[in-house]
């Protein structure tokens, strides 16, 4: 059988196979963008942290063959994606669960941009953003990153996070898909309901909360995230990464 030609099979292929050296990896470069699961990690509410999730339940040291483990944790925990279903009970019933999640609106390219400091995500700071359209994925960098937050245990409410005004303005305005923050809710804490409504209502807009910022700088980048396939989950704990 005769050989395609080697610039023919990378073309078909659409990959260089010349040498491992000249494949492009984003010049390399992985963001981890998620929080490790820790027994420190905050929990929404708590003032002791997440605790004890996981457990050993056959071990190596007691005699079996392999460790084996058991963990148990909340929809909502570290770093993670927002269902429909969890502000809306006609979603939930639907099914409108994590599984019902677009993975076109989690991966693709993005933009991370600083919130100011001071204040809220309002319709003001939205405005003050200059998000332009055609702009489909979003990570708001706050002051809860400068203030370590998701590094400590005790749940802090009154981290920043989008207030109703700015997430309606967000809606009418902006053509963005996939809204992120770097705390355990987009939302803040007194208007945790309404915002969440707005943002879900039509089940367009993807939420990622908890995200780690604390090295990400403003600009463009490529996100991933990948939450696992819960059938029936209202969340879910999610990788999440970013490459230049």
């Amino acid at each position: 059988m005769n050989k395609l030609p080697l610039q023919l099979g990378a073309v078909i292929f659409g990959f260089s196979i010349l040498s491992s050296a000249a494949v492009d990896y984003g010049n390399g470069k992985i963001f981890d963008i998620t929080h490790k699961i820790t027994s420190q990690l905050p929990s929404f509410g708590s003032m002791e942290g997440l605790g004890q999730f996981i457990w050993l339940v056959s071990s190596i040291k007691n005699g079996s063959t392999a460790n084996a483990s058991e963990f148990k944790l909340g929809t909502h925990t570290g770093t993670h994606v927002d269902a429909p279903s969890h502000f809306f009970q006609k979603y939930y019933d639907q099914g409108f669960d994590v599984t019902s999640l677009s993975l076109q609106a989690l991966n693709g390219p993005a933009l991370v941009v600083d919130v100011p400091r001071n204040n809220n995500i309002t319709a003001e700071v939205m405005k003050s953003l200059k998000i332009p359209r055609g702009v489909h994925r979003v990570l708001f960098k706050t002051l809860n990153t400068d203030r370590g937050l998701m590094h400590k245990k005790e749940f802090a409410s009154d981290f920043t996070g989008f207030k109703k005004d700015g997430a309606q303005w967000l809606v009418d305005n902006t053509d963005i898909k996939l809204v992120g923050l770097d705390y355990l809710s987009v939302s803040a804490y007194d208007d945790a309901a309404p915002t969440h409504h707005i943002f879900l209502r039509n089940r367009e807009i993807h939420l990622v909360e908890g995200l780690n910022l604390d090295d990400i700088k403003p600009g463009k980048y490529t996100v991933h995230c990948l939450p696992l396939r819960m059938v029936g989950a209202d969340g879910c704990p999610t990788r999440c990464i970013l490459t230049p």
